[in-house]
């Protein structure tokens, strides 16, 4: 214990990476496994823990790799850690927190819905008068967003953690003796957070939806070229070779996944990270060989065409064959409503899309793929071996073999597939660039940030029963490395951040979905304006 607080020393410093903490703890966590059954007899005069702190990522969502880094840290430190582990509701949090006792609750989340939780909580929270600090943790988590939606649910100290090297110093300051003066600092900076968001607010200039729609992206549909694809319906692609995937891997948000800043391949020659890098990047070579050579992972994929024009001006109706004379579903865009400088437009999807009265016969396509089949046994075999490193790491691996293979199927379908790139020649460096025509937005992302529209694109794909992927409550997905979206084809269609909406397209949009007001607000909650 002696060693780990030197480590835990050493990376709160930043003289330790992530990595070799993580490593460290494996160490460490073997050694207490062998040593448990002899030192049960004197456990009562045993070291205690500094702390004790609950840990889970909220309903509905399945990410995990930072939340465990974060709970691999607070160990090293000498806190006792009880982890949830994903998807766990409300109720079992703040159930667990008052059963073992704890000192800290620590809520993490990947994807929107899980912010919106994430307030639910803190109300639960203020609802049982409970006097436990919470942390908030998690990629699509941030400190405005602590600051204006969560904190003030809570009467108790609400703290955003941006990441695991700063959770010890965030849990030691709120179980220290000068506590007080750490939660006076941290409520004092957001309510300067509250105040500057109210500013902003007020200076978004926002337009009508009307003038939204007149300022939309045009095309001429009468000379642009639209290609039919070769295939229209769905194709699945059942066990796809790991190795032709691996050759697509985007390296440089795996080091981001352990909290290393940098790109790769410069990263593995950088004067500070670099000999740490190479260590990390060896070892995730050396499984990822494991994974192929022994069929560790299986990766699945559907993917899918479909005749399509854009309705109205937002929406796009999908017909289920070349009469369009059957709508299959309608996919629904929103638009960015925020005044634009001259010459620049107020984008939506749909506008890569032949609007109807064109007489113009356009296409869609989807796609979902996963490479994290068969992935539970890997994870329960190491952590029964208390390898929290092998964990991440094949976690890790998974992710970036899913988006990998989203690149591979989106290049196939440009190609081959629908063809209308037939002679694209790019590097692995320009595809990660998005040099290429056409784009592949998802669901919950800038361009689309609407989940519930992949509850759409999973039905008309019949994902579920074709790849194993399945949705959650809250529309993540499950395995976590999978990933699912839209093709479009259009020459100048591109990629844009929605930003936020106002409530008039809010009821217009809840309006064309059959969905309340409400619903859609609590779906949309980052993007609102109100």
């Amino acid at each position: 214990m002696a060693g780990m607080s030197i480590v835990g020393d050493l990376c709160g410093s930043g003289k330790m990476f992530l990595p070799q903490v993580v490593k460290t703890a494996r160490v460490m966590k073997k050694s207490v496994a062998y040593l448990t059954p002899f030192m049960e007899a004197e456990k009562s005069e045993g070291a205690k823990a500094v702390g004790k702190i609950l840990m889970a990522t909220v309903k509905g969502d399945v990410h995990d790799i930072g939340k465990n880094i974060v709970g691999v840290v607070l160990g090293c430190n000498n806190y006792q850690v009880i982890d949830l582990g994903v998807m766990v509701p409300c109720e079992k949090i703040l159930e667990a927190a008052i059963k073992e006792n704890v000192d800290i609750i620590g809520v993490s989340g990947l994807i929107t819905p899980s912010l919106d939780e994430m307030v639910h909580i803190a109300k639960e929270m203020k609802r049982q008068n409970l006097n436990i600090p919470l942390l908030i943790g998690g990629a699509t988590t941030s400190k405005i967003h602590t600051a204006v939606k969560i904190a003030p649910e809570y009467s108790e100290p609400v703290v955003y953690v941006n990441d695991a090297s700063r959770a010890v110093n965030v849990a030691s300051s709120l179980l220290s003796e000068a506590k007080q003066t750490y939660v006076d600092k941290v409520n004092l900076e957001y309510d300067g957070l509250r105040k500057q968001h109210l500013n902003k607010q007020s200076q978004d200039k926002f337009i009508s939806l009307a003038e939204a729609r007149a300022n939309k992206f045009k095309t001429d549909w009468k000379t642009v070229a639209i290609k039919k694809p070769a295939l229209l319906g769905n194709k699945v692609f059942a066990d796809y070779p790991l190795a032709e995937i691996a050759k697509y891997v985007d390296w440089t948000p795996f080091f981001h996944a352990w909290e290393m800043k940098g790109s790769y391949p410069k990263i593995l020659s950088d004067p500070e990270r670099g000999t740490e890098a190479k260590k990390l990047f060896d070892d995730a070579q050396k499984m990822l060989a494991k994974v192929i050579a022994e069929k560790w992972l299986t990766a699945k994929a559907v993917i899918g065409f479909y005749p399509a024009n854009t309705i109205g001006e937002d929406d796009m109706e999908i017909y289920t064959d070349d009469t369009r004379k059957q709508v299959k579903t309608v996919f629904h865009s929103l638009r960015q409503q925020t005044k634009k400088a001259e010459g620049q437009n107020n984008v939506a999807l749909a506008d890569f899309i032949a609007p109807k009265d064109s007489d113009r016969a356009d296409y869609i396509g989807g796609f979902a793929v996963t490479a994290g089949i068969g992935i539970e046994k890997w994870i329960k075999k190491f952590e029964s071996e208390h390898d929290d490193y092998s964990s991440i790491m094949i976690k890790a691996i998974a992710d970036r073999l899913a988006e990998a293979f989203a690149e591979l199927m989106h290049e196939k379908v440009r190609k081959e597939i629908w063809g209308y790139v037939a002679d694209e020649k790019l590097s692995n460096e320009q595809l990660i660039k998005e040099e290429y025509v056409g784009i592949r937005p998802a669901p919950g992302y800038p361009a689309s940030p609407d989940h519930t529209e992949k509850r759409l694109h999973f039905d008309l794909l019949e994902v579920e029963k074709s790849t194993e992927i399945q949705l959650t409550d809250s529309m993540a997905m499950y395995p976590a490395a999978a990933v699912s979206g839209l093709y479009f084809a259009h020459p100048q269609s591109h990629y844009f951040a929605l930003g936020k909406i106002n409530k008039e397209q809010v009821e217009d949009y809840a309006k064309r979905k059959g969905m309340s007001v409400e619903d859609i607000e609590r779906w949309m909650r980052p993007n609102l304006s109100y």
